[in-house]
């Protein structure tokens, strides 16, 4: 969702870099078309961009991190698994 979200707003601020300086720009609040300034919608888009960017870094540090604890506990299951087998395997000679 969030890289979809990134995608849209790239899309939008290369249709802004395509309009000249005095071209008629709106922004959408609830059901109301706005007009804005062009610069002030360029800031704003980039600014988001600037955000959504900061939040998939930190979403795939979190998702890195996780995955390594995960491989760390698997590693500890893997080593108690073959311990219960091989004390297994001793009760069963005796």
């Amino acid at each position: 969702m969030i890289s979809a979200s990134f995608k849209r707003n790239e899309l939008v601020l290369k249709e802004l870099d395509l309009l000249r300086e005095d071209a008629n720009v709106y922004k959408l609040i609830g059901p109301v078309l706005v007009k804005q300034d062009l610069a002030e919608a360029n800031a704003n888009v980039r600014k988001r961009i600037e955000y959504i960017s900061a939040e998939l870094k930190r979403l795939d540090a979190t998702v890195q991190d996780l995955e390594e604890k995960q491989n760390s506990k698997r590693d500890t299951i893997l080593k108690l698994q073959q311990r219960i087998q091989s004390v297994q395997a001793g009760k069963g000679k005796a």
